[in-house]
């Protein structure tokens, strides 16, 4: 899980989706609360607080972006898909394509072939 978080190539499952949806939420908040804890300590106007939030808040959102982008690969679907509004409802609890698509393997599947593998075989 969170084998590189900030690309946008390959697909993951449902759970390491809602997970990133969890981290996002907290690193919203988190960027909110450092952004008025150093702009109180550092007595900023409007503009170096909104500039400081938004430095801070970039890398959350290309992280949810990757995140959501390599759902919509497992849905079978564009990156593009996760702009459509409650688009976000439909990839926390739609299940994935089976299988291989054109984005890559299932990600239920990977482990899998070793565990078959191994039945059957002597101790």
């Amino acid at each position: 899980m969170f084998k590189s978080p900030f690309s946008f190539e390959g697909r993951i499952r449902r759970t390491e989706y809602g997970l990133s949806v969890i981290l996002y939420i907290i690193g919203y908040i988190l960027v909110f609360f450092l952004t008025s804890l150093f702009a109180a300590s550092l007595s900023l106007d409007a503009t170096g607080v909104s500039l400081l939030f938004w430095v801070f808040l970039i890398p959350v959102i290309y992280f949810n972006l990757a995140q959501g982008a390599k759902r919509c690969h497992d849905l079978g679907n564009s990156g593009w898909y996760q702009i459509i509004p409650f688009y976000g409802l439909w990839m926390l609890f739609a299940e994935g394509q089976s299988g291989v698509n054109e984005y890559g393997q299932n990600p239920k599947e990977i482990n899998r072939y070793e565990e078959i593998s191994e039945i059957g075989k002597a101790s």
